[in-house]
């Protein structure tokens, strides 16, 4: 019996047939990689994630009947619903941060060579996100409003759930630290990250690391000093 882990699977999105092409090429160029469907308009993600069950959902923001960001938050309400990946052209328009606030754990700009659009549908599927420390403040700072600042209390309540090694890796993580990064800073291991980031996205009752990244800053845990051994 095979004990080959099976390949990644994605559904791709986009209403341009011909982006729709050049991405399934480069993606099933990996061998790790399969692309299991296809869909050219919002409306069409949902039907296709329950048909297909993949991993990753490689997302367009702009399309006729159904924008990226409804779709986005139409798949992640699903029951173990796959990540979500937007494609955009530009990397802090504000589409792409209410699609992260929709649930999307990172974007790839679509100007993304070949080996980085690789790398991101397996760092997603593998439970990490494609988000720059530049773009996780910007979206914070979004988060930021008076909206956000009712939601304190909340988040407080919620993070008082975390043990404290999951409040530094929630924390680690608001900062727009990667996993091997936190790993370093904490002096543990990769894996005892992803179990502790685990633990932390189950309690918190979130989806991906940027919605901990959320909670993490209207909790106030990235204002508070940072421990970086223990």
């Amino acid at each position: 019996m095979s004990t080959e882990p099976r390949p990644h699977r994605v559904l791709l999105v986009d209403d341009d047939a011909m982006v729709r092409t050049g991405l399934r090429m480069i993606l099933t160029s990996a061998d790790d990689i399969e692309v299991v469907a296809e869909a050219g308009d919002g409306d069409e993600v949902v039907p296709a994630v329950q048909a297909h069950a993949p991993d990753v959902v490689l997302m367009d923001l702009g399309m006729a009947r159904m924008d990226g960001i409804s779709a986005t938050r139409a798949v992640r309400a699903l029951p173990n619903p796959p990540q979500v990946v937007v494609l955009t052209s530009w990397d802090l328009d504000d589409a792409v941060l209410r699609s992260i606030a929709a649930g999307a754990a990172g974007f790839l700009l679509k100007t993304a060579g070949p080996t980085e659009i690789i790398e991101a549908v397996r760092a997603v599927a593998t439970g990490d996100a494609i988000l720059s420390p530049r773009t996780t403040r910007r979206l914070l700072d979004h988060l930021a409003s008076d909206a956000a600042q009712t939601d304190r209390r909340s988040a407080v309540e919620l993070v008082g759930r975390l043990s404290e090694r999951e409040r530094d890796v929630a924390a680690a993580v608001g900062h727009g630290q990667g996993n091997e990064e936190i790993a370093r800073s904490l002096y543990v291991s990769v894996a005892t990250v992803k179990t502790h980031l685990a633990s932390a996205q189950a309690k918190l009752g979130v989806g991906n690391r940027v919605q901990v990244a959320v909670l993490a800053e209207r909790a106030g845990l990235l204002s508070a000093p940072r421990r970086t051994s223990g």
